[in-house]
C-alpha cells in the first residue's frame, strides 16, 4: 500500500499527511497512526485516503513514503505540522521537503495564525468534520471504527484545503510568502538533547563553576535514565531538583534525602547512580557561564511601541496575522540593534517576506525616515519624514 501511495504522490507531485501520536509520560512521542491522502482522479472526490498503522500486526514498510516526503518535487501538505514533521523525521529517518502548512497559509489570508483544522475546513471548504477523537488512546490496539474514521477524516480534505488556500494566496500575491514560511518547518525536530536540556535549566547563572559541571553531568545522566524507562526527563529528575543537587553536590544518600523535589523512586532506585553522576561531574572541566542577556535601554521603549504600531497597521492592511510578522521581543531586538549602528539584516523581521511587508519600513522608522501619524479619518498613517 505504501508503494502505491508514494507512486501516486510522485505522479501528481502532491501528498497530504497527518499523524496521531502519544506523548504523555513518554521519553519521546510514539507514532501511532499516519494518515495519507494522494490525488486519485478515478475516485469520486479525486483523492485516495489511507490510514497506515505502524503499530498494527500487518508488516509495514515506511521507506516508499519516506522517500516521497524527502522528494523536493512532491509538495507535502500538512496542518500545524511542526510536531508531525519532527516525529516523522525521527521515526522514519527521513527529511521532509517542499512543505505547505495550511495553518501557516491561513495566517496570510486574514485567518488567525493558530486556526484549527476543523475550523479552517468549515470556513474555507464549507464542510463540517465529524466529532473529535483527538484525546483517545492511539497506542491501544485494536482501534475502533470511530478512531479510524476520525483519523481518515483528518486527512481526507487536507489536499483540497491546501489547493484552495494556494489559489486564494496566488490571487493576492502571497503564495510565495506562505511557502517561504512553511519551509521553516522542514527542520522541525523532536529529538531530545542533553546539551540543550542543560542550557535551559533555571537559575543556571547562579551556580558556581563546580556546580555547573555537576549540572551538565546530571543532565546527561538524566537523559540516559529517562530513555531507558521511556519516561520524560522530569519524571527521573525535575529541573529544579537537578539544579539543587548540583548546587549542594551531595556525597551520600543522606544528602540526597534533604533535597526538596527529588522524586522518591529516583532516590530509592537510582540514588547510587545519581551520586555517581555527581562525583563524575566534580571531575569534569566546568562549562562557561551562560551568556548574560543584554540589558535593554529603557529609552528604546517608545520606539518599540511605534514599531509595534507599524506592524499592526501593516497586518490589518494586508490581512497577514500580526503573530506571523514579529513579536514584541523581536522588535525590541531590532530596535536595539539599529540604535547601536548594526544593520539588523540577520534578524527574522528584516529578511524574506517580512522585509518586503514591513521590515524595510521598520528600519526607516528607527532611522527617522518614516513617521506615524493620525489622518483626517482618524486612522494611522505612515509617511516619509520631511527631508528623508
Amino acid at each position: 500500500m505504501t508503494s502505491e501511495l508514494a507512486a501516486r504522490a510522485a505522479e501528481h507531485a502532491r501528498l497530504a499527511i497527518d499523524t496521531e501520536f502519544v506523548s504523555e509520560r513518554r521519553y519521546q512521542s510514539l507514532l501511532c497512526l499516519v494518515q495519507v491522502a494522494v490525488p486519485d482522479p478515478g475516485r469520486p472526490e479525486g483523492v485516495r485516503t489511507e490510514v497506515v498503522d505502524p503499530l498494527g500486526d500487518e508488516p509495514f514498510d515506511p521507506e516508499p513514503l519516506a522517500q516521497a516526503l524527502a522528494d523536493p518535487a512532491v509538495e507535502v501538505v500538512v496542518h500545524a505540522g511542526r510536531q508531525d514533521i519532527g516525529l516523522l523525521r525521527r521515526s522514519w529517518s527521513t527529511e521532509i521537503t517542499n512543505v505547505f502548512d495550511t495553518q501557516v497559509a491561513a495566517g496570510f489570508l486574514g485567518f488567525g495564525s493558530q486556526e484549527g483544522y476543523e475550523s479552517l475546513v468549515r470556513k474555507v471548504m464549507g464542510v463540517k468534520l465529524r466529532g473529535s477523537e483527538g484525546f483517545t488512546r492511539w497506542d491501544r490496539r485494536p482501534l475502533t471504527k470511530q478512531q479510524l474514521s476520525y483519523a481518515a477524516d483528518d486527512a481526507r480534505l487536507l489536499l483540497a484545503l491546501g489547493a484552495e488556500l494556494e489559489r486564494r494566496l496566488a490571487e493576492v500575491g502571497r503564495l510565495e510568502w506562505a511557502r517561504e514560511e512553511s519551509r521553516t518547518l522542514e527542520d522541525a525536530s523532536d529529538t531530545r538533547d542533553a546539551a540543550r536540556s542543560y542550557e535551559r535549566l533555571p537559575r543556571l547563572g547562579r551556580l558556581d563553576p563546580e556546580s555547573r559541571a555537576v549540572a551538565r553531568e546530571l543532565a546527561q545522566w538524566r537523559e540516559l535514565a529517562a530513555r531507558s524507562v521511556d519516561r520524560p526527563p522530569s519524571f527521573v529528575l525535575p529541573d529544579q531538583a537537578l539544579v539543587e543537587v548540583a548546587r549542594r553536590r551531595p556525597s551520600d544518600r543522606a544528602g540526597l534525602e534533604h533535597i526538596r523535589g527529588l522524586p522518591q523512586p529516583t532516590l530509592h532506585r537510582r540514588g547510587d547512580k545519581l551520586l555517581e553522576a555527581v562525583a563524575r561531574g566534580l571531575t569534569r572541566a566546568p562549562p562557561p557561564p551562560p551568556p548574560e542577556q543584554a540589558a535593554r535601554d529603557p529609552r528604546d521603549a517608545p520606539l518599540v511601541s511605534l514599531a509595534q504600531a507599524l506592524v499592526r497597521h501593516r497586518s490589518m492592511e494586508s490581512g497577514v496575522a500580526v503573530e506571523l510578522i514579529a513579536t514584541q521581543a523581536e522588535l525590541a531586538v531590532l530596535v536595539a540593534a539599529l540604535r547601536r549602528g548594526e544593520d539588523g539584516h540577520g534578524l527574522r523581521v528584516s529578511s524574506g517576506w517580512r522585509h518586503e511587508l514591513v521590515g524595510g519600513e521598520l528600519r526607516e522608522l528607527v532611522a527617522g525616515r518614516r513617521q506615524l501619524g493620525v489622518g483626517a479619518d482618524g486612522r494611522l498613517t505612515v509617511v516619509s519624514s520631511p527631508g528623508a
